[in-house]
């Protein structure tokens, strides 16, 4: 089919710098079909859409990286941060980590988690936050905010629902239930990737 186009340059352009085969082929002046049927003869593997999805938002590569305990301290840490995910996360939405609770002290103990053995940046979490409508939208988020040291631009729109019958739950949720998104789904993959393999708690010091 004419002529050929390099093996290296392929393997350049499409899996190193993460290129579609449209801009391959826009690159090279060339028909997608030419571009495919030489990525077909040098078996590179095609992405799916979900891949190509993924590397078109993260050209560089993974945004995080995994970082197993070194201490006792940090194993510590690392125990408690997967089991608050195996017990308060959110495990059917694999577009992002998800974990919701209203107690800030467990909130806080997550992202912790998460900066120090996933190198996850506090300012890339998003924040969705739930409260009653007897609860003022402003002191609820003022209340979050300084709990957890983020700007209040990190929070999405702010649920408000009708309050339910006084007790133990209304008074625990005074400042709503705070929902933490970081938004890959990789990192939500790896997290239920590790529950489903318990070894990987037992972590070597």
């Amino acid at each position: 089919m004419g002529n050929a186009i390099r093996r290296g340059l392929l393997q350049l352009l499409y899996l190193k710098e993460k290129q579609s085969k449209q801009e391959i082929a826009d690159l090279l002046k060339c028909s997608v079909h030419r571009v495919s049927y030489w990525m077909d003869r040098y078996q590179i593997p095609t992405r799916t859409i979900s891949d190509a999805v993924y590397a078109k938002k993260n050209p560089n590569g993974d945004p995080f990286k995994l970082n197993l305990p070194k201490t006792l301290t940090q194993a510590e840490l690392f125990g408690m941060g997967m089991g608050l995910f195996w017990g308060e996360g959110n495990k059917v939405d694999r577009s992002s980590v998800r974990l919701g609770n209203t107690d800030p002290d467990l909130i806080i103990t997550f992202i912790k988690f998460l900066e120090t053995f996933f190198s996850i940046r506090k300012e890339d979490i998003r924040f969705g936050l739930q409260i009653f409508s007897d609860t003022s939208p402003q002191i609820a988020q003022r209340f979050w905010t300084k709990a957890l040291g983020v700007n209040k631009s990190q929070f999405m729109k702010i649920i408000v629902t009708p309050p339910r019958s006084r007790g133990n739950y209304k008074r625990k949720s005074k400042y709503g239930v705070l929902t933490i998104y970081y938004l890959n789904s990789r990192l939500q993959k790896l997290l239920l990737s590790m529950l489903c393999k318990k070894s990987r708690f037992i972590v070597p010091l």
